[in-house]
């Protein structure tokens, strides 16, 4: 979760709205597909946080293919990519209880829940 926090503080990710301090961050399908492609470089690759964003940004609007002027090619089967990270947020959605935040509420004898 902090590597998370320090990463979206950091790091201009695509389909994720940066807000001010205290404010849930909204993030869109789009950026979740990045966000999780970037980790997925950095873990199997080895590539530095910033440059991982890059190429998964770039290999999500390419439909899976990303090439530099060398010749190198990285392709993904983007679709199959996007199918299971969906399938595993659904699941993670309807198992995770959203947190409460702010102060509890006072009940009708003045005490805090």
């Amino acid at each position: 979760v902090k590597w998370l926090d320090n990463v979206l503080s950091h790091n201009r990710v695509s389909g994720i709205a940066r807000e001010h301090q205290g404010v849930s961050r909204r993030l869109t399908i789009e950026g979740l597909v990045g966000l999780a492609l970037a980790v997925l470089l950095v873990r199997q690759l080895g590539l530095p946080t910033a440059r991982a964003i890059a190429v998964a940004e770039n290999l999500a609007k390419n439909e899976g293919r990303y090439i530099v002027p060398q010749g190198l090619m990285l392709t993904l089967d983007l679709s199959s990519f996007r199918a299971d990270l969906l399938e595993r947020l659904e699941s993670a959605v309807e198992i995770a209880p959203i947190p409460k935040r702010g102060r509890p509420h006072k009940n009708k004898t003045g005490r805090l829940d």
